[in-house]
């Protein structure tokens, strides 16, 4: 396994991070667990969850199975490198969602009983909350910091603007501020080319990208489809309307390549600027594999150029669109 830092951090994570949105509604406690201790005998330390996750009749049920998973013993929080969210809304209850500094204390002590644990590594804000001022925020960050209950704050789909404001805001009280930020990027996805990786490069934050697959879309879907193991419905199915003939592309030079589509899509993403390490959500243990083999490709500059002309991407603001 490959470890950097996260952001300007002294922080050592591993170059994939296990998303566990799955763990409850589409893969059950037992799988979950399986899956979990075989990230971590790959060499994956970073793991990431969020309050909500569970779905809305059960949010807290990943945190919880996750919780009962650090209670095996095992050392397995001490290997593991955690980082969980808040902002969505967990009851019908006022102030029981956002950035509030209550929401913040009780979120953070709620996460922390369902995890079975007394810190969170990272500790990242799901959304940008426009009601709460940053000094507000930040105080009550800084005082779960001087609690020992977190140790880093990552943002996650925050505009390039919002990063620049709260490490300005952070900066002015002499506090350490963001070290991450967490948005969708993949080959469809590459907005955040126009300002949030500029930001986040400016302000030393490291680059978690979440759906680095699109949804499947870039997970050799058109195979699957002839295989006959995968049908796409809804919004996906719309997508791969529009895109079929990209997507045809893509996968072909994946083929001549010599790899998986959804391997070269992650080596992708491990060849861009800013970025940490790509989220995988397995819902079973062989999702979990095919991550971990991306690790072993390298895309030579001829490859990388290829990409670019199935998928153009952005250049940084305002070069994208002016002069």
């Amino acid at each position: 396994m490959q470890y950097t830092h996260l952001g300007r951090s002294g922080l050592k994570v591993s170059r994939l991070c296990l998303g566990t949105m799955n763990f409850g509604p589409h893969t059950d406690e037992a799988d979950a667990h399986r899956i979990m201790d075989s990230a971590l005998d790959a060499g994956i330390n970073f793991f990431d969850t969020a309050n909500v996750y569970g779905g809305s009749g059960h949010r807290g049920w990943t945190e919880e199975i996750i919780g009962r998973w650090f209670a095996k013993g095992g050392e397995r929080r001490e290997r593991t490198v955690l980082a969980t969210k808040l902002y969505g809304t967990m009851t019908d209850r006022p102030n029981e969602s956002k950035l509030s500094a209550l929401n913040i204390r009780r979120a953070l002590d709620a996460s922390l009983k369902r995890l079975q644990t007394d810190y969170i590594d990272v500790y990242q804000f799901h959304h940008i909350d426009r009601d709460t001022p940053w000094d507000e925020i930040w105080q009550a960050i800084e005082v779960a910091v001087q609690q020992g209950k977190i140790l880093y704050s990552g943002s996650s789909n925050f505009a390039g603007w919002h990063i620049a404001q709260a490490q300005e805001a952070a900066r002015r009280r002499n506090y350490t501020g963001l070290v991450s930020e967490q948005s969708i990027y993949n080959l469809f996805r590459r907005e955040v080319e126009l300002e949030v990786i500029p930001a986040a490069q400016q302000y030393g934050l490291g680059l978690i990208p979440w759906s680095p697959l699109q949804g499947g879309l870039l997970g050799g879907v058109l195979k699957k489809e002839r295989a006959g193991v995968r049908r796409t419905e809804g919004r996906a199915a719309e997508t791969l309307k529009q895109h079929r003939d990209q997507i045809q592309q893509f996968e072909d030079l994946a083929n001549g390549l010599g790899h998986e589509p959804g391997d070269i899509a992650l080596a992708w993403l491990l060849h861009q600027p800013a970025v940490t390490a790509p989220i995988v959500g397995p819902r079973t243990q062989e999702q979990l594999d095919a991550g971990i083999r991306a690790l072993e490709v390298t895309l030579d500059a001829d490859a990388l150029k290829r990409l670019d002309d199935i998928f153009p991407g952005h250049r940084p603001a305002p070069e994208d669109y002016a002069w």
